[in-house]
């Protein structure tokens, strides 16, 4: 706790409007949001790599964020940090009322369902305490959030009161469907705007695959864009062996290095 008091004490010096830092003292609640998804994606990057040592330093500066946000939320008078912690710890026992209210809760199945089931409560309480307004079921789900990721959510939040497909089957059906799709669309390639539509419709039928699956769609990108990398890597390898650069070689030459590389990564 001494360390927490003298990191938010840092905080407000790095703000103060006399003696603080001219780059602190700048920002605004709005300036920042870029830093802070770049720090997220950094602490991503070394849990990939398997760094402790910079996943450590990545939390402490993504905590740093969120400091960074309350102490300016303060001086709006908005809430403060004490708020942001108290309500995350309302948060988190009011979410788990079979660790911390004696529901009963077996496997994480039961987990997810008792989950949605409060988030829905709390859902409607905020609207009873709000305007009074009708709020659908999918207004809550941030559009800036990376789309993948929003795309997930649209379709969980949609499945929790069953508009879902019962089988992934069902679903390739509907990859099938949209393929077909895109093709029609591709045959007049000057309606961009067109490809685009069927190319996102598409995207999002495979996301909903692999949310059946329970496969996280941005960290199998993930994944993919790492081998790709990795395989035109060994593209840029063998042709520096050969004394050529990449605008040296012609597709054919690439195209063979290519599948030599996928043979040796499996």
């Amino acid at each position: 706790m001494k360390e927490l008091e003298r990191l938010l004490a840092i905080m407000k010096s790095l703000r103060d409007p006399v003696h603080g830092c001219p780059w602190d003292k700048a920002q605004t609640i709005a300036s920042i949001k870029a830093h802070t998804l770049e720090e997220a994606y950094e602490v991503v990057d070394a849990i990939e790599r398997d760094d402790s040592d910079g996943l450590r330093d990545e939390l402490g500066d993504l905590l740093f964020h969120i400091i960074f946000y309350s102490e300016m939320a303060d001086e709006a008078q908005y809430f403060n940090f004490q708020d942001v912690v108290s309500q995350l710890n309302q948060k988190l026992e009011r979410r788990h009322p079979h660790v911390f209210a004696g529901r009963k809760a077996d496997n994480i199945e039961h987990v997810e369902v008792l989950f949605e089931q409060i988030k829905q409560q709390e859902r409607e309480h905020a609207t009873s305490q709000g305007d009074q307004s009708e709020k659908g079921l999918l207004d809550d789900i941030g559009k800036h959030q990376p789309a993948i990721q929003r795309a997930a959510k649209l379709q969980k939040r949609a499945a929790s009161v069953g508009f879902d497909w019962s089988d992934s089957r069902d679903i390739l059906h509907k990859i099938d469907e949209e393929l077909s799709e895109l093709r029609v669309a591709l045959l007049d390639p000057d309606n961009v705007d067109n490809i685009a539509e069927e190319l996102g419709d598409l995207i999002f039928c495979c996301i909903n695959l692999g949310r059946h699956f329970k496969i996280d769609s941005e960290l199998s990108l993930r994944q993919t864009n790492d081998k790709f990398v990795a395989r035109f890597q060994y593209i840029e390898a063998m042709l520096g062996k050969q004394d050529k650069t990449l605008n040296d070689a012609t597709l054919e030459e690439m195209d063979l290095l290519w599948d030599e590389a996928k043979q040796h990564s499996g």
